[in-house]
């Protein structure tokens, strides 16, 4: 999994560190699963900055993904993310 970095869209408030992985790099319609690396809580279906490891920055949603295991405790939760931009 790369690691990369969260941020709110508008205020690039930082949120948290992450690690994540695409399912879909296409440039119009990429998606992938990231979790945190510390626990925090987000609220899902807003939209956030990703930076990834190339330091590249798109804007997604991101979905809780309820029906995946959680690890640790308190628990980090997977969450699925899904591009807003295109993937420059």
């Amino acid at each position: 999994m790369a690691i990369g970095k969260l941020y709110m869209e508008g205020s690039e408030e930082f949120v948290a560190e992450v690690k994540y992985q695409f399912h879909d790099e296409s440039t119009n319609n990429w998606w992938g699963e990231l979790v945190l690396t510390e626990y925090k809580r987000i609220s899902d279906g807003q939209s956030y900055i990703l930076e990834l490891e190339d330091n590249r920055r798109c804007r997604c949603y991101l979905k809780k993904r309820v029906n995946r295991a959680v690890s640790g405790v308190p628990p980090r939760y997977i969450y699925h993310f899904a591009g807003i931009t295109p993937l420059g």
